[in-house]
């Protein structure tokens, strides 16, 4: 009796491994077509992620332009006072973006929104004075 059970439940796992098999080789008939347009949607991705580069690079020229007009730009002058480690992965991406590496190290940043918007987020980090 436990010899049929165990041959009946052979059977019915094979029928649904096979089930699944057939369906799986429908769908992949039917869309013959996915391969390509995942190779099209990775170009497409790739010509996107190339894209943000140069808008940041015309941001900073609009920057410098409107320095070089006669607006003149404020400096701060960021110290590294306290160490980065065991801080948050954000906190250490804000230090990192403002150009600190090492303790006691000092950057000038142009005062930005940006800018200020990291600072603001690791203040505790830093000392920070106006040119």
């Amino acid at each position: 009796m436990v010899e049929a059970e165990k041959t009946v439940n052979k059977a019915a796992r094979k029928s649904v491994e096979k089930a699944a098999t057939n369906a799986v080789n429908k769908v992949a008939a039917q869309s013959v077509e996915k391969p390509v347009k995942k190779v099209a949607k990775a170009h497409v991705k790739k010509a996107a992620a190339a894209a943000p580069e140069k808008k940041v690079a015309k941001a900073a020229e609009k920057k410098a332009a409107k320095t070089s007009a006669g607006e003149s730009a404020k400096l701060l002058s960021l110290t590294l006072i306290r160490s980065r480690h065991g801080r948050l992965a954000a906190h250490k991406a804000c230090i990192a973006g403002l150009g600190l590496r090492k303790m006691h190290q000092t950057v000038q940043v142009i005062d930005t929104p940006e800018n200020r918007g990291m600072i603001n987020k690791v203040h505790y980090l830093l000392n920070v004075e106006e040119l």
